[in-house]
């Protein structure tokens, strides 16, 4: 799907907690207080740099609430801070004091060009075990998801700033 589509890669992320998903080792970094590696991402960053300098947009909402959990600091903190260098952009959708806007059980997905969707799947311990291709007619209500998300976030740079101590 990264390397297929044309226009636009969404992503709604809604957990507090990714640490079984993906960068394991940086996050016991992050945990124990050392530094960022150098080439923390590298292969993601270099990704997202190719489409956006094609003229490709990825962006994502995350939706959260305060206190943010210790892998959340370092989602944003590490992961988000430097997949921005690259061009990806990110919106938070801070529920700390509002009811999400969007159904109870909307999980996380990808959606591609506003067509495919791709809604992923996680283990109760937070393992990452697959995601769904969804047939074309069932775009129309993630492209709402992703519409509702997008009205009511906030650009990531903004709330960090505000948020981030």
């Amino acid at each position: 799907m990264f390397d297929a589509f044309e226009h636009e890669a969404f992503r709604l992320e809604t957990l507090d907690d990714y640490s079984r998903s993906g960068s394991v080792d940086a996050y016991r970094l992050f945990l124990d207080g050392l530094d960022k590696p150098a080439d923390y991402n590298a292969d993601w960053l270099a990704d997202v740099r190719a489409h956006v300098e094609a003229g490709r947009r990825m962006y994502r909402v995350h939706i959260l609430s305060r206190p943010l959990t210790p892998y959340l600091r370092f989602e944003l903190g590490w992961g988000y801070v430097t997949n921005a260098t690259a061009g990806e952009e990110f919106f938070i959708l801070d529920v700390t004091d509002q009811p999400s806007p969007l159904p109870h059980g909307v999980g996380d997905f990808w959606l591609f060009d506003s067509t495919t969707a791709a809604p992923m799947h996680y283990s109760p311990d937070g393992r990452f075990i697959g995601a769904d291709v969804l047939p074309d007619e069932q775009r129309a209500e993630y492209v709402a998801y992703r519409d509702t998300a997008l009205a009511r976030a906030v650009p990531f740079a903004d709330w960090w700033a505000k948020h981030s101590t």
